[in-house]
């Protein structure tokens, strides 16, 4: 669940970080996750009538739409999926039909509350799974075979033998917990053990199916699982990794599996998110023949999802009356009203985010944490090299991107990756070879490297 204490503005600031300009967009957003959380706080009998309100976001290409999706993910701390609607299909034709996204959510919400939950046991299981290796390191022999005296290794490997005096299970367990300390000193986390671990392996079977049938393969899958016995095999490994795989397996075991999927249906019905990309082409009429025979079809089969029905998946029903879906596309050819109008009432909140300027250009090359002059700067840090930028040629490179977009077609922010690496393509090919300390980039450099390509509009279209 989101937070209580992050704010919608929070939120925005949070977003500030990584997307320059797109400030509609950006509140849009931070107000339906707040929603999410305020929604849970609403009393039972009204919790039940409120909606979420579904955003559809506009713009061309290379202004933000995915890049605020992706941050998304991380900040609303809930299931979260991210889908690309040119991969589905109308039912009845070779494809995914659109209630797999649902079923992909659920599988993302499962390995959720599972990660949660093995972190919560994961002492438990370092325990339990320190035992196990102790029983390898040192067996416990039988009792009737308990010898007169036991030998421990010290950490240097030499045999240390223990004393008489006590009694044989006495001893054995003096000898144990030397090991065990050892063990956890890290003194033999060199040593190869033998140890038994499962073998998923099944007999493989190929289900030809059409679209809305993909589960079968899931359920067939652990129908025979169950069917044929579980098979263990050896391996040598080493010490510190057996304890992780064994940690990991005993961790499972503390788990109660119809919980972590009662509790992830439950976080997918009320805080589930799924981000719909590339809408717009699926958006216009259908010509009843050709490539795009299915495009009103999958609008069709979008429709209930989004209105609200319940999803069969293999851990269980699934209501998608409360899941938030945030749309977005680019509409250069089609345009928001070729949606079938009752998608378009399922969208209520629109935001059409702004195409980018030079100056957003000149924030976007050096505002983010991730901004792209300081991805180039590390890079050539790998190889020794100060890689700087003066103020001057960010302006340039910026400016030319813009001109270039207006020029062209404008494909946004994305232009001053292709700028950018026809800018450092030859500093980048000669630099193990140059030992060289410092390369500063200014604006006579800039233009000295793209001024042609700029100025030649072919040369344009096909290298920038």
């Amino acid at each position: 669940m989101l937070d209580q204490q992050l704010t919608p503005r929070q939120i925005v600031a949070e977003l500030d970080k990584y997307v320059i300009s797109q400030d509609k967009a950006k509140k849009s957003v931070a107000i339906a996750l707040r929603n999410r959380w305020r929604r849970q706080m609403v009393q039972d009998e009204l919790r039940e009538e409120i909606m979420p309100n579904n955003i559809i976001m506009i713009g061309p290409t290379g202004v933000g739409k995915t890049e605020i999706a992706r941050r998304l993910a991380r900040l609303a701390r809930a299931p979260f999926i991210k889908v690309e609607a040119t991969k589905f299909t109308e039912v009845g034709y070779v494809g995914r039909d659109v209630e797999s996204m649902i079923r992909d959510l659920v599988d993302l919400a499962i390995g959720m509350v599972r990660s949660e939950k093995m972190a919560a046991v994961q002492d438990k299981a370092a325990a339990h799974a320190e035992e196990r290796l102790l029983d390898i390191l040192l067996p416990p022999p039988p009792d009737s075979e308990m010898p007169s005296h036991f030998v421990a290794v010290d950490e240097h490997g030499v045999a240390q033998v223990e004393d008489e005096d006590s009694s044989p299970q006495q001893r054995y367990e003096r000898s144990r917990e030397k090991m065990r300390e050892q063990l956890r000193k890290g003194q033999l986390d060199d040593r190869e053990i033998e140890l038994e671990v499962s073998s998923d392996a099944i007999p493989m079977m190929q289900v030809i199916s059409p679209a809305g049938i993909e589960e079968m393969g899931m359920n067939l899958q652990d129908m025979f699982g169950n069917l044929f016995p579980k098979k263990t095999k050896k391996r040598r490994m080493k010490v510190r990794d057996a304890r992780e795989l064994l940690t990991g397996e005993e961790a499972q075991k503390l788990i109660d599996q119809e919980s972590v999927s009662r509790e992830a249906i439950q976080r997918v019905e009320n805080s589930g998110i799924v981000f719909i990309d590339e809408i717009d082409k699926v958006a216009g009429k259908s010509q009843g023949s050709g490539p795009d025979v299915s495009r009103e079809g999958v609008q069709r089969d979008l429709l209930p999802v989004v209105e609200g029905t319940t999803v069969v998946t293999k851990h269980g029903m699934v209501k998608t009356d409360h899941i938030l879906f945030i749309a977005s596309g680019a509409f250069h050819v089609s345009k928001p009203a070729d949606l079938i109008p009752e998608l378009q009432g399922r969208f209520p909140i629109r935001v059409e985010l702004e195409s980018l300027t030079a100056g957003d250009f000149v924030r976007i090359l050096t505002e983010p944490e991730n901004a792209l002059l300081k991805q180039y700067a590390a890079l050539l840090k790998s190889e020794g090299v100060t890689l700087t930028f003066s103020d001057e040629a960010v302006h340039e490179i910026a400016e030319i991107a813009w001109q270039v977009n207006e020029r062209t077609e404008n494909i946004g922010a994305r232009r001053l990756h292709t700028v950018l690496s026809t800018l450092l393509e030859d500093i980048l090919f000669d630099i193990p070879d140059k030992k060289v300390g410092t390369i500063n980039i200014d604006r006579d450099r800039v233009r000295e490297a793209l001024d042609i390509i700029v100025g030649d509009e072919d040369l344009t279209r096909y290298i920038l």
